[in-house]
């Protein structure tokens, strides 16, 4: 055999011993490279099913004022209360200190009704500690302020036997009827003029027309706690309630 023919017999056999291994490491590794990846995948796929599913759980809920005009305060604490569950499925009202107007929702954000108030004499959103106890006389016209804040609300009955919505039973506040005691206070027409401006005259309570409490908040809280949100006009309503904007959640 001449020495060309060994060579062409050497690399021939080379070629053959080596051909396997590369036919059999070649996908073994691919494999590998694919397992290695396969947990990343998942994790990813994973991810993407709980976001969709986070996104889906939470949609944005907002209250219903219908055509009734309301600030823009009014409207996003009203969303907020909806979105967040905060009334816990209870009847809901707000009370606009700044526009003297009180809105009262169903629980799920309805809108039951909506009429003018008469509120605190005196600016401000804290009461004086103490007050609830004092008698009328000797609070100040400084003293005489509608506190803002969250309340759980009720009907009771006060000392004269009038049925009346509990806003802050410790400072003595309640939503009620209009008083007309006294005539040169001009209650009545306070009431029905088209500027706040001149609602600022009781002690603390919020007075409310006779048929907006008969027909809209006695109805509402009838057989059930309810929530009261009496908005700041010193502070933002962030500051009072931990709310949020629900347009900046979509």
């Amino acid at each position: 055999m001449t020495i060309n023919n060994r060579m062409y017999l050497w690399l021939l056999a080379a070629s053959l011993i080596s051909t396997p291994v590369f036919a059999v490491d070649a996908p073994t590794q691919e494999l590998s490279n694919q397992s290695r990846l396969l947990p990343d995948y998942q994790g990813v796929i994973l991810a993407t099913a709980v976001t969709t599913k986070l996104v889906a759980a939470h949609r944005i809920k907002r209250a219903n004022l219908a055509q009734e005009p309301a600030s823009l305060e009014t409207r996003q604490l009203a969303d907020w209360v909806v979105d967040s569950g905060d009334n816990r499925s209870m009847p809901f009202a707000i009370v606009d200190k700044t526009d003297a107007k009180v809105f009262v929702f169903y629980p799920d954000g309805r809108l039951r009704g909506a009429a003018p108030a008469l509120l605190g004499q005196a600016r401000g959103d804290d009461s004086v500690p103490g007050i609830g106890d004092r008698k009328i006389s000797s609070i100040r016209p400084e003293e005489r302020t509608t506190p803002a804040g969250r309340f759980v609300a009720s009907l009771d009955r006060n000392l004269r036997g009038e049925d009346i919505l509990w806003v802050d039973y410790v400072a003595a506040i309640s939503m009620h009827r209009v008083h007309t005691n006294k005539p040169k206070e001009r209650r009545l027409q306070r009431l029905a003029t088209p500027t706040p401006l001149d609602n600022r005259i009781s002690y603390g309570c919020i007075n409310v027309p006779v048929k907006f409490y008969d027909n809209i908040v006695r109805p509402a809280f009838t057989g059930t706690n309810g929530i009261v949100y009496v908005l700041p006009e010193t502070r933002s309503a962030r500051e009072v309630f931990g709310s949020y904007d629900v347009d900046a959640h979509e």
